[in-house]
């Protein structure tokens, strides 16, 4: 097959959208060498390089003019005899011809719906229309939990029949085992403390990282925080970090080999998230071999398994028992993080690819 992708989260973004586009392709270049993979963007950029040197993997710019994404790629993917466009970030092209092309779309999450508060009313009514015409024009709609797939439905009312669940995978790197001296010199780079949990998100509301130094006050347990920060709800981190007393790293630059060995170096990976629309950082971490606290809410226990550790985020209370319970008993911490590591094996490369072909190949 031929198949044509909208790449602009493969060379725009470094986290969530750039990260799942950018695995997508990898994996099934990989894995099903035989196709053709045709990224169409504007520009291409550092983020995606790899990507493009894989054999099968090519670049098409799209046509100039103006909104050229939303008029021009679709006709971009048929004249160049592509048996299937695929659209990564919920967003499909307006104009097409007539000639033949199958159409795929993923959509991710409905958290402008279910958390309107966390959005502008213009953006909301924004998203809601390029996610509803998309999901109406694709001929298949992939959601990537089960959690997706239900406000899909209910929100978007498109029929159960045209959705199909394929979870998302990550990075190699976290699949790796780092030598002991990578381990260390990772250590020694960012100043890491001996024993510390770990957060890894954009630092904003939804992600909830304010309830975590809030449950680690007078506990004595450093905190390890890698994300982009959103200036507002930083302040109120920093605020609430000066008055408590925890210690708190801040890591940025961090590239994925050393996160992936930040990983593997914490003791307790938290992420009592609001409201997810799969969680990528709780199977990066029980790839680690890390065990994972994470919410009882949303898709976060699709993510994290039977034997994940899971709050009530607005609990700070019950946030800090959790982390309490795990931290002084290491026995239990590798158990969950043994039996969690055989769980997420189910979100590998080679079953994630399988069922995205499957998808491709029904139409």
């Amino acid at each position: 097959m031929k198949i044509a992708y909208d790449a602009k989260r493969i060379f725009s973004s470094l986290s969530g959208l750039g990260n799942y586009s950018r695995d997508l392709v990898r994996i099934l270049s990989k894995i099903y060498p035989d196709n053709q993979y045709i990224l169409i963007s504007k520009k291409t950029s550092e983020k995606g390089k790899e990507i493009l040197e894989l054999p099968n993997v090519s670049h098409v710019k799209t046509s100039k003019g103006t909104l050229s994404r939303q008029f021009k790629m679709g006709k971009d993917a048929q004249n160049l005899d592509a048996d299937i466009f695929h659209g990564l970030s919920g967003e499909l092209p307006l104009r097409w011809k007539k000639k033949p092309i199958k159409k795929v779309v993923t959509i991710h999450d409905l958290i402008f719906e279910r958390f309107p508060e966390y959005y502008t009313w213009f953006d909301r009514k924004i998203h809601f229309w390029k996610f509803r015409r998309a999901a109406q024009s694709a001929d298949k709609v992939i959601a990537i939990s089960e959690q997706t797939k239900q406000d899909i439905i209910h929100y978007l009312k498109v029929l159960e029949s045209k959705i199909e669940v394929v979870y998302q995978g990550c990075h190699a790197s976290f699949k790796e085992q780092q030598s002991a001296e990578f381990l260390n010199q990772v250590k020694e780079k960012f100043n890491l403390p001996e024993k510390f949990i770990l957060n890894v998100g954009t630092i904003e509301p939804r992600k909830n990282l304010l309830n975590v130094v809030k449950a680690l006050k007078g506990a004595d347990i450093p905190l390890v925080v890698v994300g982009t920060k959103k200036k507002k709800y930083f302040k109120l981190i920093e605020e609430t970090v000066r008055l408590s007393g925890v210690e708190v790293f801040f890591l940025e630059k961090v590239s994925m080999n050393e996160l992936a060995a930040i990983y593997k170096l914490a003791e307790i990976f938290i992420y009592p998230s609001f409201f997810e629309g799969f969680g990528i950082p709780v199977i990066e971490a029980l790839f680690s071999e890390t065990v994972v606290i994470t919410s009882n809410t949303s898709c976060l226990p699709e993510a994290g398994g039977p034997d994940s550790v899971y709050v009530d985020p607005k609990n700070v209370a019950d946030i800090r028992s959790k982390i309490n319970f795990l931290w002084e008993n290491e026995p239990e911490r590798k158990r969950r993080a043994e039996k969690g590591l055989q769980f997420v094996q189910k979100f590998n490369d080679e079953v994630i690819a399988r069922d995205i072909m499957r998808v491709y190949e029904s139409l």
